[in-house]
């Protein structure tokens, strides 16, 4: 005999940890149910949206194919036409394009004979998806029609997919304003607790996208943090985790909190290598990228960039400004060029245009990048976000510097400096007070740029930006080469070890013994009075030693 009671206390327990979002006692109950006697369509479904976040994409496959066959046996068309929705939804996030396909004609052909439901309002959403990058008025009018069947059918999860389309395609419209206003409307659902976990999940990684795509960091920044949150509610969540750690690490390097950003970035690696092929891992790869670029580690920041681009993701203009630093200036114009060349649409040149105004400037052609800044402050204007405008303000400010206008740059970049203080973002405000030295110092306020380059190095030192560090010392030239009473050689190794360099390696680079080398180390915390590497690392930005 069966043995219901077992049976049935299973299935409750699965259903109960269903409703606390506890996805793995949810999995484990509904498993075991379903191994005394096969789950019903209802709870198939269920256990496959709990493997589905539990990272169990194979179980999930296999649950939604076996509900697909349960409702064409039970004569259930719609049901089963909703099966293979969703055995499709998961199959195109991981990459399976043609299996996604066959699996949405087969519903559509289930669905043609019979009265209209729900399951056409989700096979909408598949044609507005596919139609938002070359057609976002269709891709508009389409998303009306999804949020239109939700309103009709009483399907929460529908009409909050609706409005989202509508909103990403007004943005790609150009109509930014209207557009985040309604991806804040379809996020209430989610606050709310309106609509299921896998949308709730969707919802917030398209969101906190647009918002990236807007340049609206305080959205982001608001959007990232409530991810974050609801991620943290639910401690056995995959799909999303590794994600939402990407984001709050962007958020904390615009902060300024580079050390925690990078412990973020990390830890998203770690969710996103289990199981391997999750999209956002090319996006954590960039992101360490350009931590380790910017923290003077380039040999990291290679190989991250280098990971990125086996996963998919565009590694410039980070690669590029690798090559700056590195002082392949030929090879970084190569690049950026090449970048900017693909890049259509305001967004993605958006992102590559202060870096090409960066690299134009480095080779001297001061031309091209007036005509960059120019295109950006274009895109700036039409998409009128703050960091934007400020970013394209720095460009026109840096350009009317190279062109020797040191009194004309000034207003653009201590506009920009007031809109990165506002947006509490200290390290860009920093290289913005670089300039405004600069400036102040060709027209002869001398007192004026010593003190924009002490804030500005301070900064520098406080969130680790090594390389920036160095540029100052050269632009500032306040070189002292026996600081401290340091041997000449003694300097050589501090400088390699403020690159971040072993005592190995430091050996190798100097052809001289390990020991020796930490003979030296032991000398300049002597002569310093500093206590440790990084301690002495500091001072020799400080003065300028690297």
């Amino acid at each position: 005999m069966e043995p219901v009671p077992e049976r049935a206390g299973s299935l409750a327990r699965g259903r109960q940890a269903y409703e606390r979002q506890a996805w793995a006692q949810a999995y484990d109950a509904w498993t075991q149910a379903d191994d005394l006697a096969p789950l019903e369509v209802e709870d198939l479904e269920r256990l496959a949206v709990v493997a589905y976040l539990l990272g169990r994409d194979d179980q999930s496959t296999d649950l939604l194919t076996r509900a697909h066959r349960e409702s064409l046996t039970a004569g259930d068309p719609a049901g089963a036409a909703r099966s293979a929705f969703w055995l499709a939804f998961g199959l195109l996030f991981r990459g399976e394009e043609a299996r996604a396909g066959g699996w949405l004609s087969r519903a559509q052909t289930l669905l043609e004979d019979g009265p209209e439901c729900a399951v056409h309002g989700y096979l909408l959403v598949a044609r507005a998806l596919a139609s938002l990058a070359d057609d976002p008025a269709a891709a508009y009018a389409l998303s009306e029609q999804v949020q239109g069947f939700g309103q009709r059918f009483e399907d929460s999860d529908l009409e909050a997919i609706g409005r989202l389309g509508r909103g990403e395609a007004l943005i790609r419209l150009g109509d930014t304003a209207e557009g985040a206003s309604l991806l804040d409307e379809a996020m209430v659902a989610v606050d709310a607790g309106e609509v299921g976990p896998v949308i709730a999940g969707m919802l917030y990684c398209a969101v906190i996208e647009a918002c990236r795509d807007m340049f609206d960091l305080r959205r982001a920044q608001q959007w990232t943090a409530s991810l974050h949150d609801w991620c943290e509610e639910q401690p056995d969540l995959v799909p999303y985790r590794g994600q939402c750690l990407v984001h709050r690490s962007e958020i904390m390097q615009v902060h300024g909190e580079w050390a925690d950003a990078m412990t973020e970035v990390r830890r998203a690696q770690q969710w996103l290598s289990d199981p391997p092929g999750q999209p956002a891992a090319g996006m954590a790869f960039y992101q360490r990228g350009e931590l380790h670029r910017l923290q003077l580690e380039f040999v990291e920041a290679e190989e991250a960039y280098q990971h990125a681009a086996d996963r998919g993701r565009e590694p410039q203009p980070g690669l590029a400004l690798l090559r700056l630093a590195q002082g392949k200036v030929a090879t970084a114009e190569a690049m950026i060029h090449r970048a900017a060349d693909e890049a259509a649409g305001d967004v993605a040149r958006a992102r590559l245009l202060g870096a090409c105004v960066e690299i134009l400037l480095a080779v001297g052609d001061c031309g091209a990048a007036h005509d960059a800044a120019q295109e950006l402050s274009e895109i700036a204007a039409r998409l009128g976000a703050p960091s934007l405008v400020a970013e394209a303000a720095a460009a026109r400010g840096g350009v009317l510097l190279a062109e020797g206008d040191a009194q004309g740059a000034l207003r653009p970049l201590r506009q920009t400096a007031s809109a990165w203080s506002g947006l509490h973002a200290p390290y860009e405000c920093a290289r913005v007070r670089v300039a405004i030295g600069l400036a102040c110092r060709a027209l002869g306020d001398l007192d004026t740029a010593r003190m924009e380059f002490e804030a500005a190095r301070r900064t520098f030192v406080e969130v680790g930006a090594k390389l920036d560090l160095v540029r100052l010392a050269a632009l500032t030239q306040r070189a002292t080469p026996r600081a401290g009473g340091l041997t000449p050689r003694e300097i050589e190794v501090l400088g390699l070890v403020a690159k971040g360099s072993t005592n190995l390696q430091i050996a190798d680079t100097l052809v001289i013994s390990e020991r020796t080398v930490a003979r030296h180390m032991s000398n300049i915390l002597t002569k310093l009075e500093l206590s440790n590497r990084a301690a002495a690392t500091a001072f020799a930005y400080e003065h300028d030693l690297v």
